[in-house]
């Protein structure tokens, strides 16, 4: 048989390329704000309404027991871009950006041939041009972007721009310029790698007329309670009756969820949502001023159950053809190996805390190979430390309502931390190994306290099984503490190319 001369060759596979490259699965990955797992209907809420994802749930894969990799929000997405732990990074709490070594899930999709967009809260470093951690240093192409949270008509950052005020309902906002990201990604026949952070629910909470109206009864109904949140009016805390708070969460909440509807209806339309991969979830558990009812232990900003586990679907018609719920244990830490290894793309070379989870998409994993560690780090030790970037980089510029030192923006830390010490272990802490889960803190006096909870028998986290079970225990604190260490070294930046 007669070779095709080398030319030939290459304009065969130039003109299969964009084939090769829709054979791909799009992707959108979509998460709210502080949206903890029994703020949805299908989780059995006696007062939300939140008909999509419901229906995404009714259709999809559910999660029973998806975390949150952190109990709190810049953490979490540090973990859902990177695939690690974010201690390894330094980014311990809301304000701490991402380190511009680590390597996220756009930088990997973007070299798989996918056009890589970010709307809607970042939350990892500021979003302006000169941010070394601004979504387009950290591997999107596009992006309309806000450095922390916001409400209605907010004020958002496209592609390193000075802000611009866009009026609306800001889910819906997002959804529309997702929307408008995707179809012209379609044209350039590329997948499309889609993130939408939205700015909901997080206090302080407001919502249009119609979405209120949904939740009418509810300031009578729950009128007793005062809770702690921010003043719309002033930017300032304020003490509220919660029914009126939920009332405004709620509608928030609801809104977000129609805006999902939104791109879904848009996905079927346009013939994309056979082989497209529709995920949500939270980034925490609900914030205590927006807890109700729930039955695990804990809100945001705890280790328990009740910090952590968030709401977390699946939608990919092609793969999973069928509606399925799993109790497998899963974490926004397995989104990056999940996504390379369904393209096709080798995970970066360092440690990871994730695991791929394809097989749990086909049905195949019925338990997960490695367990979830949680470390709420003790940053108040790292004061006067040397800062990792130039602090005027770190500078935010997108405003918001909730003011903070009197300013309505946010500015960055990370430290350089090229030292361990005996104190770097503290901090609340927990494992979950199989179905049993060990938690740690640190007390004023005396001993750290030590629960050790069954959590298929008590999801709730109520009986401390320590003393019946020590073994199991000391067992669980070993592996902690060896994985501790793995993170620690990380922090130093042990991970990155010399």
């Amino acid at each position: 048989m007669k070779s095709l001369p080398l030319l030939s060759v290459l304009l065969l596979a130039s003109a299969l390329l964009p084939a090769a490259m829709a054979a791909q699965p799009n992707i959108i990955l979509l998460m709210g704000d502080d949206h903890g797992w029994e703020e949805t209907g299908y989780n059995g809420h006696p007062n939300l309404k939140t008909p999509i994802l419901d229906e995404m749930a009714a259709t999809g894969l559910r999660f029973e027991n998806f975390y949150a990799a952190h109990p709190s929000c810049s953490p979490t997405r540090a973990s859902f871009m990177t695939g690690r732990h974010p201690n390894r990074m330094g980014t311990f709490t809301p304000g701490c950006s991402i380190r511009p070594e680590e390597t996220t899930i756009a930088q990997i999709l973007g070299k798989a041939g996918y056009h890589c967009g970010h709307f809607g809260k970042w939350h990892l470093g500021p979003v302006k041009a000169a941010s070394p951690t601004n979504p387009g240093a950290m591997g999107f192409h596009e992006w309309v972007s806000h450095d922390n949270f916001f409400e209605l008509n907010p004020s958002l950052s496209r592609n390193g721009e000075p802000p611009e005020v866009i009026r609306g309902e800001s889910s819906e906002i997002l959804i529309e310029e997702a929307i408008r990201f995707i179809d012209r990604t379609r044209q350039s026949g590329q997948p499309f790698f889609t993130v939408v952070w939205f700015g909901s629910p997080h206090e302080p909470y407001s919502g249009l007329p119609a979405d209120l109206a949904l939740y009418d009864e509810l300031p009578a109904k729950y009128q007793e309670k005062k809770v702690k949140l921010t003043s719309n009016e002033t930017g300032g805390p304020t003490t509220r009756p919660q029914g009126e708070v939920l009332r405004e969460r709620y509608a928030e909440i609801t809104a977000m969820d129609r805006s999902i509807g939104t791109l879904r209806k848009h996905l079927a339309s346009e013939g994309l949502r056979e082989n497209t991969l529709l995920f949500y979830c939270g980034d925490n558990g609900t914030s205590a001023d927006g807890s109700l009812v729930t039955p695990h232990r804990g809100v945001k900003g705890q280790v328990y159950d009740g910090g952590t586990l968030v709401p977390g679907l699946i939608e990919w018609p092609a793969r999973i053809p069928k509606p399925r719920s799993t109790a497998v244990r899963a974490s926004t830490s397995d989104l990056l190996p999940t996504l390379c290894a369904l393209t096709g793309q080798s995970l970066p070379d360092r440690p990871l805390d994730g695991i791929d989870l394809t097989p749990l998409l086909d049905d195949r994993m019925t338990a997960r190979s490695k367990p979830l560690f949680f470390w709420d780090f003790k940053s108040a030790n790292l004061r006067g430390a040397e800062p990792y970037l130039d602090p005027e980089l770190q500078k935010g510029t997108t405003p918001l309502v909730k003011l903070m030192g009197g300013i309505a923006t946010r500015n960055f830390t990370n430290f350089k931390h090229p030292g361990i010490t005996d104190a770097d272990y503290l901090g609340p802490r927990a494992i979950i190994d199989g179905r049993f889960k060990l938690v740690i803190h640190e007390q004023k006096k005396g001993a750290p306290k030590k629960e050790l909870f069954d959590l298929e028998a008590d999801p709730a986290e109520k009986t401390n099984l320590l003393s019946q079970q020590p073994d199991t225990a000391g067992s669980l604190e070993e592996t902690l503490h060896q994985w501790q260490e793995s993170v620690l070294h990380s922090l130093t930046g042990a991970d990155y190319p010399r």
